[in-house]
């Protein structure tokens, strides 16, 4: 794993954008999109940063970015669909720096086609991207997060995880799982703090792989004509980090403001 030392504490006063005390933040899917700006926007505000993702070169890049800015920052391979490679990044941030404060579990895949078109194995691969890979991020945290009595869960979720479109049912199940078991994760722990971001359309690349050709043609069109620029999505997740550890922002939804 590439390395950098804890921040130091930021003399400046704290605001809602400048924590008081640093936290040791791991972010998933951190290669490219909401992941990568989310890294960006914690990073800026004076959070460690703990990137995961498979494109281990996009990796490596963001974080010479973010050092050559004064920011502080790591990362290591991360395929989320694999159990014990999960734990394994965990504990290894765990042995690093005694604790991980925020997971932000964003890893996530979208390829859109009718039920019909029977991509049975693009089923499976959301299912253990989107759903099991969420579940293993949490599994690997909550132990040491509740034996500390702190830490903050972040799910990145979907609009889809509020409605159903054709060529999006699997997709939106997924994310409504994703909804349905933060609710109870939140519920279970008094001293977890836990929140799901639900993104409308958004500029990334999830309409790049994948799906049914005419399906992902439309959405990107769409995300293109009206999507949001990830920042702003990140923009939401250091919100709900910045807040007073007793203050458990628990869902956001943020979409173009065009988009029904």
């Amino acid at each position: 794993m590439n390395t950098a030392s804890t921040p130091a504490t930021p003399s400046t006063p704290a605001t809602p954008t400048t924590p008081t005390t640093p936290k040791i933040v791991i972010v998933t899917g951190a290669s490219s999109g909401i992941g990568a700006a989310t890294a960006r926007r914690l990073a800026a505000v004076g959070h460690h940063v703990v990137l995961g993702a498979r494109r281990t070169d996009r990796l490596a890049l963001l974080t010479k970015e973010l050092r050559e800015a004064g920011h502080s920052a790591e990362h290591a391979e991360l395929d989320v669909t694999d159990r014990a490679g999960v734990r394994a990044f965990v504990e290894a941030v765990l042995a690093r720096h005694g604790r991980v404060d925020v997971l932000v579990n964003n890893a996530g895949v979208m390829p859109l086609a009718p039920l019909a078109a029977l991509r049975v194995e693009e089923w499976d691969q959301m299912i253990d991207v989107n759903l099991r890979g969420v579940l293993y991020g949490i599994a690997a945290v909550l132990p040491s997060m509740r034996e500390r009595r702190s830490g903050h869960v972040v799910n990145i979720a979907s609009t889809a995880a509020h409605r159903v479109d054709p060529t999006a049912a699997v997709y939106c199940a997924t994310k409504y799982a994703v909804r349905a078991l933060s609710e109870g994760l939140r519920q279970e722990n008094s001293d977890v703090r836990v929140t799901v971001v639900s993104p409308g359309f958004t500029r990334s690349e999830l309409t790049d792989k994948g799906g049914d050709a005419e399906a992902q043609g439309a959405a990107r069109t769409a995300t293109e004509l009206i999507g949001l620029p990830a920042a702003a999505v990140a923009e939401a997740v250091g919100y709900a980090i910045a807040q007073p550890a007793g203050v458990d922002v628990n869902e956001i939804v943020v979409r173009p403001t065009v988009q029904n």
